[in-house]
């Protein structure tokens, strides 16, 4: 379902934010709805479209995008953290009415393909952060910041950033995004409290994280491959 051309639908192709969000939730819900799909049966051929529709958001090998808001890097990521995280779109534990409409129409099989593609990928990240204090963002990913009780990020997502099991990778991520999302944890994770996951690990630690501890841990994590 090859759309347009790549590069264009990357980097030439930028629709008003209302059309697109409109036109992406309509599209997506009906590609992904396939009799084979429904089935538990999907072809290299049908993951493939799929991959290639995810990166109409998620960028060129799924590096990330930077668009009206900044839109995550998928690529290298494990596959249980994505299978977790669609889940928690799906039972709207995270905010997003596009992820929504994607992850609640997926057959379990063309979740395994997706995420098994995802996890392949490994393009060059995108950079462009402030690299100013990227010396202090590595010194908070390596050892934490003891009077703030924040461990170690590596702690969880490994000494290279590459994520492990139901903790995502965070090296090459977006700028931006991490930022983004450290800033406004409280406000879009956990939010079934009758479904608590995972997520509720990382709630404290970004509550103790100032404003430049976050952009600065967000910088260095945006260089690493």
């Amino acid at each position: 379902m090859n759309i347009w051309p790549i590069q264009q639908r990357n980097r030439a192709f930028k629709p008003p934010l209302g059309a697109a969000l409109v036109w992406s939730a309509a599209v997506l819900a009906l590609s992904f709805s396939s009799p084979a799909a429904a089935q538990g049966n999907v072809s290299k051929a049908e993951a493939d479209a799929k991959l290639r529709y995810c990166e109409v958001c998620h960028g060129v090998s799924a590096q990330g995008f930077h668009g009206y808001y900044p839109i995550p890097r998928l690529a290298g990521q494990p596959t249980e953290y994505l299978k977790n995280q669609l889940q928690a779109f799906v039972e709207r534990r995270r905010t997003s009415n596009i992820m929504f409409n994607v992850g609640h129409v997926l057959s379990p099989a063309m979740i395994d393909a997706l995420t098994t593609d995802f996890n392949e990928l490994n393009p060059k990240p995108l950079g462009g952060a402030p690299k100013e204090n990227i010396d202090e963002g590595k010194r908070i990913f390596e050892n934490g910041i003891a009077g703030a009780n924040v461990p170690a990020c590596a702690s969880c997502h490994g000494p290279e950033a590459k994520g492990n099991g139901p903790f995502p990778r965070l090296a090459g991520q977006l700028y931006d995004y991490i930022t983004n999302k450290l800033t406004n944890w409280e406000k879009e994770r956990g939010q079934n409290p009758a479904q608590p996951d995972i997520s509720a690990v990382m709630q404290p630690i970004a509550h103790s994280l100032t404003q430049p501890q976050i952009k600065a841990v967000a910088a260095y994590l945006s260089y690493l491959e």
